[in-house]
């Protein structure tokens, strides 16, 4: 009898602690403020991808600090509302001398202290969303905030930062070494990650024993095809007018009335394409080693070529956008070409206009090879969400994304790109032939938007919001 009282009385005594805790912990969570950092440190302008968590946390109602370098502006989406506080830090340059790796060390050092200062100074918030590249320092301070302040920390893997480095020290480096035993502990230490393609969760999983949930990036409400009068508006305001083609008997326009692609009739009434007008390429980039540019001035130059000796291919107006640290060497050989009926231009677009801008072209070529060969181009997903087909360089998880001869064509060099060029344009602007039934596809399939995307992956993880 006294045994079993004394089981009884146990019985007891966890039932109350278990309630006890389950009151707890219900008491923490109606606690738990419904605020979330999203960090990057990086240039939040150039980080769509962070911008879009910013958004769809405050679309339900969580108050959110966006955290990052100010450089390129951010969509005016994220400008306009309320609930998102912009809270800027201030890029370390480090030393101007001295050994590489000193420089990275004091730079790391110092902009850990930056952001360790930054973090400790905001408001308590539920969860910190942290992107990764980059990761150092910031995974290992925010990891540390986080847990001195009972946060939970997201990591949102977009590639590996490691794999970065090895593009310009090698793989063999020390330093590459080093990142990648960080980088592999540091997301062990989070409480949540995301990734962007099954490839990299797989890899994740097995290389770093991280468990992580594919988020794919998906093309945001405002991605979608430009209305014809919108586009005469952007090309004018682009400077993409009848000059480059005058040789074949255009005269410019002063007025402004008309562009390379439309004009509004002389009342000022409604927009028409024009007869015989150039065809519109657009490719987006960061100007970086893991994309080969070379390939596309190689097609560009064989299709013009090809324009010349009598095919029956359209003038062609190429815009590449986009900022980074190789474009002065890529301007200098654009600078060099003897095109006559290729026109390549490369603008900084606005954050609104380069929707606009993809919605209005007929194809996008993307030549974004991932270092890691684990992520994929979201400038393909933004394309993809204006119905514009696009021609895509070859790696590893492409075939996540892009479906050979469904909505677009993958390619492997120059040659094989120019032949596609060529075979695409082949009697544009007629709606017969490959670009027109790919453009038919991507209008026809119901692409998944990132707001709903998100609610269906991402918000059922966050329970204490």
């Amino acid at each position: 009898m006294a045994a079993a009282g004394l089981a009884w009385l146990a019985l007891a005594a966890a039932g109350a602690c278990l309630l006890l805790c389950a009151r707890a912990a219900r008491a923490r969570r109606r606690a738990r403020p419904r605020h979330v950092c999203v960090l990057v440190l990086g240039d939040v302008g150039r980080s769509p991808r962070m911008q879009y968590h910013a958004l769809s946390l405050a679309q339900r109602g969580v108050r959110v600090t966006l955290l990052g370098f100010q450089g390129s502006k951010p969509h005016d989406a994220v400008l306009r509302c309320r609930r998102i506080r912009m809270t800027p830090l201030a890029e370390v340059k480090g030393p101007p001398a001295g050994p590489r790796l000193l420089r990275y060390a004091v730079k790391a050092a110092l902009q850990a202290l930056q952001l360790l200062r930054a973090l400790l100074k905001m408001d308590p918030a539920a969860y910190v969303f942290l992107q990764n590249p980059p990761g150092l320092p910031s995974m290992a301070v925010t990891w540390a905030v986080c847990r001195l302040r009972g946060v939970r920390l997201a990591v949102d893997w977009h590639n590996y930062g490691y794999s970065i480095l090895a593009l310009t020290l090698g793989p063999r480096h020390p330093v590459v070494w080093l990142a990648t035993w960080y980088e592999k502990l540091c997301g062990r230490l989070s409480d949540l990650n995301f990734c962007v393609t099954d490839a990299m969760r797989e890899d994740l999983a097995k290389s770093c024993g991280i468990r992580a949930v594919t988020v794919y990036d998906r093309p945001a409400s405002f991605f979608r095809e430009t209305p014809l009068d919108v586009q005469h508006e952007l090309f004018v305001k682009l400077g993409l007018t009848l000059a480059p083609f005058r040789a074949r008997g255009e005269p410019p326009d002063p007025t402004g009335r008309r562009s390379a692609f439309t004009e509004r009739d002389a009342r000022g009434g409604r927009v028409r394409r024009l007869e015989g007008r150039p065809a519109l390429l657009v490719s987006s980039t960061s100007w970086t080693e893991d994309e080969d540019f070379s390939i596309l001035l190689k097609a560009l130059e064989r299709f013009d070529r090809s324009s010349r000796e009598g095919a029956s291919l359209p003038s062609l107006v190429c815009v590449i956008t986009g900022r980074g640290p190789l474009k002065d060497h890529y301007s200098r050989i654009i600078g060099q070409l003897s095109l006559k009926n290729v026109q390549i231009c490369t603008p900084w677009l606005e954050a609104e206009d380069y929707p606009l801008l993809l919605g209005s072209a007929d194809l996008g070529v993307c030549l974004h090879t991932s270092s890691s060969g684990l992520d994929l181009p979201m400038k393909v997903v933004d394309m993809f969400g204006c119905c514009l087909p696009v021609c895509a360089v070859h790696f590893r998880c492409l075939h996540e994304l892009v479906k050979h001869e469904e909505n677009g064509l993958i390619f492997q060099d120059a040659e094989e790109l120019a032949t596609q060029l060529e075979t695409l344009f082949s009697g544009y602007p007629g709606p017969a032939g490959r670009l027109h039934r790919f453009r038919t596809n991507l209008r026809s399939s119901r692409q998944l938007r990132w707001d709903e995307s998100w609610e269906r992956t991402v918000l059922p993880l966050l329970d204490e919001l």
